[in-house]
């Protein structure tokens, strides 16, 4: 009897994981990332190009765009405004930029009980740690075969 049991539920399991397992939503997740993402791309494209017009030139515009987009993402991130961003558009809010701002702001926020120092300082840096250490080797050995060539 319990054996039987026991084969009944086998062949009942894919059913019932098929019946309790979340919906795919690949199309409509994917359409997400790829407009919000895009939209925050071309606001960055037409920051840049407001400070060319306003005499800057392409190095500095540049520089003036990455400047107002990270302080915007920090901005949205600390009124909780980019969390809700990222639930929606997921990947899509992630554009490298803003979504490291958001990373080190939301890591600064969480410790900030902790004090200055050893809260926020700290903390943020656990985020930021592998990216600087990983941006500096890369540097690096980008460079060696650089000169090798």
């Amino acid at each position: 009897m319990i054996l039987k049991d026991i084969e009944s539920l086998k062949e009942d399991y894919p059913n019932i994981v098929e019946t309790h397992s979340p919906k795919n939503k690949v199309f409509k997740n994917s359409f997400r990332a790829f407009w919000v993402g895009g939209l925050i791309c071309a606001i960055g494209q037409f920051l840049n190009n407001v400070f060319i017009y306003h005499g800057l030139n392409q190095k500095e515009a540049t520089s003036a765009t990455t400047i107002v987009l990270i302080m915007a993402s920090s901005i949205l991130t600390g009124l909780n405004i980019f969390d809700k961003i990222g639930k929606y558009a997921g990947a899509g809010s992630s554009v490298p930029i803003t979504g490291f701002a958001n990373s080190m702001v939301s890591a600064a926020m969480e410790y900030k009980k902790e004090g200055f120092i050893y809260g926020m300082g700290a903390k943020q840096f656990t985020i930021a740690g592998p990216v600087i250490v990983f941006g500096t080797i890369s540097s690096i050995v980008i460079g060696i075969i650089y000169y090798l060539l």
